[in-house]
């Protein structure tokens, strides 16, 4: 990815996160800025960018910030320098995908909550039209 460095703010805009929401993910050890400008400014390049993104894709579907944490940890492993024994390997690739199973599941009931309410919407709708 790309070396460009990115301020917070940039950031911010990019991953429609709030500053202090990046900030709080930087507390919690989510995400670690790359660098930091003369200044003390937080820097971020594109893969922190991305990080924050698949952080931001999890929150609605209700993972704790541990299981952001551990899902971010197997991906790193994974797409690390370091060469892998074929155990470990198959270890985190099956935390991978656990962790796709239960987004698939939780995605499932945010379809049926969707469906209801539009349902609902709906409903109160006609009832008005009706009037």
């Amino acid at each position: 990815m790309d070396d460009k460095h990115m301020q917070i703010g940039e950031v911010a805009a990019r991953t429609e996160l709030s500053l202090r929401t990046i900030r709080h993910y930087e507390e919690t050890g989510l995400v670690v800025p790359s660098a930091r400008s003369q200044g003390g400014f937080r820097l971020y390049t594109e893969t922190d960018v991305a990080r924050l993104m698949v952080i931001r894709r999890m929150k609605p579907l209700g993972f704790t910030l541990e299981q952001m944490r551990d899902l971010l940890a197997a991906t790193d492993r994974l797409d690390g320098d370091d060469a892998l024994e074929d155990g470990e390997r198959e270890l985190l690739l099956e935390r991978v995908r656990a962790y796709r199973q239960t987004a698939a599941e939780q995605v499932e009931k945010l379809r049926v909550q969707l469906a209801r309410a539009e349902d609902f919407a709906a409903t109160l709708g006609a009832r008005l039209e009706a009037r």
